[in-house]
């Protein structure tokens, strides 16, 4: 499933300087003469961007288990017991209840009752998850089948990574733009225009490599496939002060 869409292209900030109203005369020096011409505003115009990348925060494994007897009793008690011992690990090591989902399905097979179950468990702690599965493949063994773990991205994690990376290429703009004004003796002065001219995302909500032998991969590799990437490049404009203060210069 692919990311969704990152919003269009916007202006952040553009602060033009009011001109001066054509009454007003421009200054005379002292001793008479004729009126010194405005200078016009000096700005330096530079671009920059970034490129972060954003690891999974949420995880979710399946465990299937199931029974068959010939007495329906038998079924669903021997299913309920398990279920049981997989919510209390999970409660025991720090998973809340409303990150456990439980659905049940009974039936009759032939001569006999078939009662099977699946458990969703939503891990925000990988350290956590790799701890309750290893627990139960130890203690339920063959009894129940659990899935590789399912890596993704909250919505709000996406947004955190979209902020981010526009936040650090403005930086970066702004680092580029101060560097270009020292190299000429000259001081930056405030933004007159910041604007994202370019946002790019991938990775991450990639389900493709779960049809890839994915029992052969590791976990930090599940991990890195399901990584999100984003880039964002800005474009800058920024009022020259005029010559840098030595002061702060040598500081």
């Amino acid at each position: 499933m692919a990311l969704p869409a990152p919003p269009p292209a916007r202006v952040f900030a553009e602060l033009c300087p009011v001109p001066a109203p054509a009454s007003v005369p421009a200054p005379v020096p002292a001793g008479g003469g004729g009126g010194l011409p405005t200078p016009s505003g000096r700005e330096v115009h530079v671009s920059g961007s970034a490129e972060l990348s954003a690891v999974p925060d949420r995880a979710r494994v399946s465990l299937r288990l199931g029974s068959r007897k010939g007495v329906a009793g038998a079924a669903r008690s021997s299913v309920s017991r398990r279920l049981e011992y997989i919510a209390q690990s999970a409660r025991q090591r720090g998973v809340p209840e409303e990150n456990m989902t439980v659905t049940e399905d009974f039936s009759r097979v032939e001569d006999t009752y078939q009662m099977e179950a699946e458990v969703c468990i939503i891990f925000t702690d990988f350290g956590k998850m790799q701890n309750v599965c290893n627990l139960l493949t130890e203690k339920l063994g063959t009894s129940v089948t659990i899935s590789p773990p399912h890596f993704y991205h909250t919505p709000e994690a996406i947004d955190n990574l979209r902020r981010r990376v526009c936040v650090a290429a403005v930086g970066n703009t702004r680092q580029k733009a101060q560097e270009v004004c020292r190299l000429f003796g000259q001081s930056l002065g405030k933004p007159l225009l910041i604007k994202e001219e370019e946002t790019k995302e991938w990775g991450g909500h990639i389900d493709s490599y779960l049809s890839h032998s994915p029992h052969s991969l590791t976990l930090q590799e599940r991990i890195q496939n399901a990584t999100a990437y984003a880039s964002c490049r800005v474009f800058a404009v920024f009022e020259i002060k005029g010559k840098e203060n030595r002061r702060n210069k040598l500081l």
